[in-house]
């Protein structure tokens, strides 16, 4: 399944512009609170170098494609309705937003740089809003549904601990439905220097502190500090980096990636997503106010934050915040190919410390009976199946039934 990344915030910060120039959709775009009524799904991309340079060979891209020498991988993106206050208890969207964001791998949280929004999400005077606090109330709610869902079942996790149940099963029960794992619940009462307390013991203050981080580290987040372009948001881009140290804050002109890849689209002009340049291929059908509004993203956009952002924020939420390696495993390892003679048809996304055997069960659970090893090709070495994986491997499996 491709990986899913959900892009939350209040309304009118420009999630759907994200999202419209991420897939090249064309959603509804307005100042109304809640334009955005359901969630919509598209496809985007992670773009990473392709290997195929290296190894002097043309590939044959099955389940992504290449381009230039950039391998795009497909990715799920998805425009989800902007919370209200109190949205945790079910106030607005707020059921909806939380079942869909739950089943996101990562979330980009999209904050409006330019303080153009007041805290209903309303659109304001630039300046007056505050996007630091903007972020603040949306996690808020994030974190408050952790935590009613530990505090509405206090009494079945108790009863099942009384029962003999490990208290780390009992609580990974609970949130197992919206992509927790034991190991998230482990390293939380780790962190949060909760081991030694019996659960029963837990005041509000231990419960909270409890589902605040274990938000934290199952759905990894980035900030998008959206609409840089507009005077004044670079302060606040600063302020958002000084105040949330400990999270990755992007900044990001959704507008001019729009304007970029709906120009490349039409042929006037050659852009790769995520580029720091693009080239005029048709200038004489331009008009002056599309001139003017691309030498604009050149000078101040590219000029200041080298890139708009949107394609960089995507990148960073699949390679780092996920820590994804991409890893090319091949059947035909003289060819480099599959079995249909298509040269490095395909790129599996798998987690840092993934290893030759969830390779193969991730290309198809029967391959992991009867696995040998893993062979790379770059070095022509033999891998054990416990090893674990590097970004740009390329490998080939190697089975007592393929011997």
């Amino acid at each position: 399944m491709p990986i899913r990344i959900g892009l939350i915030g209040k309304t009118n910060t420009g999630k759907t512009t994200f999202f419209n120039s991420a897939t090249l959709s064309s959603e509804e775009i307005s100042s109304y609170p809640f334009t955005t009524k359901s969630p919509v799904s598209g496809v985007a991309h992670a773009i990473t170098l392709c290997v195929h340079p290296e190894f002097k060979i043309q590939d044959n891209p099955n389940n992504s494609k290449c381009l230039d020498g950039w391998r795009y991988i497909p990715i799920e993106l998805i425009d989800l309705p902007g919370l209200i206050k109190d949205a945790w208890k079910g106030k607005g969207l707020g059921n909806q937003f939380l079942s869909i964001a739950a089943q996101s791998d990562a979330l980009l949280h999209v904050v409006d740089a330019s303080g153009g929004i007041d805290s209903a999400g309303k659109i304001t005077e630039v300046g007056s809003g505050d996007p630091i606090s903007d972020f603040a109330d949306i996690e808020e709610e994030l974190i408050m549904w952790y935590h009613k869902i530990l505090e509405g079942n206090r009494d079945k996790v108790s009863k099942l601990i009384k029962t003999g149940t490990d208290v780390l099963d009992a609580i990974t029960d609970l949130y197992r439905g919206i992509g927790v794992t034991k190991t998230h619940v482990k390293d939380t009462f780790h962190v949060t220097n909760l081991e030694e307390k019996d659960f029963d013991d837990f005041d509000m203050v231990d419960s909270k502190k409890f589902a605040s981080y274990l938000r934290k580290i199952s759905k990894p987040t980035l900030i998008v500090a959206n609409k840089v372009d507009v005077v004044g948001a670079d302060k606040n881009f600063a302020r958002l980096r000084e105040r949330y140290n400990d999270s990755i804050v992007i900044p990001v002109s959704g507008d001019s990636e729009f304007v970029l890849r709906r120009a490349e689209q039409k042929g006037l002009i050659k852009y790769s997503p995520g580029s720091e340049t693009f080239e005029i291929l048709k200038p004489d059908e331009l008009n002056e106010k599309q001139i003017n509004a691309l030498n604009f993203i050149k000078k101040e956009i590219m000029g200041e934050y080298m890139r708009t952002g949107v394609q960089f924020a995507l990148n960073v939420a699949v390679f780092k915040l996920l820590k994804m390696n991409s890893i090319y495993p091949v059947a035909d390892e003289k060819n480099m190919a599959d079995k249909k003679g298509r040269i490095l048809p395909d790129l599996i996304l798998l987690k840092d410390g993934a290893t030759i055997n969830d390779l193969a069960n991730e290309i198809h659970s029967d391959l992991t009976k009867g696995l040998l090893y893993g062979k790379d090709l770059r070095y022509n070495l033999r891998l054990p199946v416990d090893y674990q994986l590097r970004d740009r491997d390329v490998v080939s499996l190697v089975s007592a039934n393929k011997k």
